[in-house]
């Protein structure tokens, strides 16, 4: 059996917390009777991700939260997972410090990347670890709070908790 091993490049950190959980559902109304009322998870922010072509809901759940995922387009890959897979899990996403360095980083170390740059998510900058490097697991790393990749994509008063006015690939 072969092992591959990743070192840790000067200065890099492992990820700090698990920041959310994903959920593909067909009916987000639905899927929200169940996780807001039978599980009591309050909700944090509803939003569609016009750029992503789905709606989605984070339910906070201690220090992590849980994100429902509904394709508004059938031609996305969350639509063709949805439709291959079914409802269920589809992503978890970990919190670090550095998006920017950690991509460069896991790139060096050959891992597969969907996005090789930090890009806007609905709450904060994000990118994608192909499954294919991590045994089937859709993987995604969002920047913590204030980190570089904030101001980078112009989020910086986000971070700090101001509004910047709407972002054109999302509604509220």
């Amino acid at each position: 059996m072969s092992e591959q091993v990743f070192h840790m490049a000067g200065g890099a950190e492992p990820p700090g917390r698990i920041h959310h959980v994903a959920i593909v559902v067909r009916d987000l109304d639905k899927a929200l009777a169940f996780y807001r009322e039978a599980l009591m998870l309050p909700v944090t922010m509803t939003a569609d991700m016009v750029s992503d072509r789905v709606t989605m809901c984070f339910l906070s759940a201690g220090e992590s939260k849980v994100e429902l995922i509904q394709p508004t387009d059938d031609s996305t890959g969350v639509a063709r997972f949805l439709a291959s897979r079914g409802e269920g899990f589809h992503h978890v996403c970990f919190e670090v410090a550095d998006l920017a360095s950690e991509l460069t980083r896991l790139a060096a170390a050959g891992i597969t990347l969907i996005d090789d740059a930090p890009r806007r998510g609905a709450e904060g900058p994000v990118a994608f670890i192909h499954p294919s490097s991590a045994h089937g697991v859709l993987v995604e790393l969002i920047e913590a709070p204030g980190g570089p990749a904030w101001a980078a994509l112009g989020m910086a008063a986000e971070a700090a908790g101001a509004s910047v006015g709407p972002d054109p690939g999302l509604t509220k």
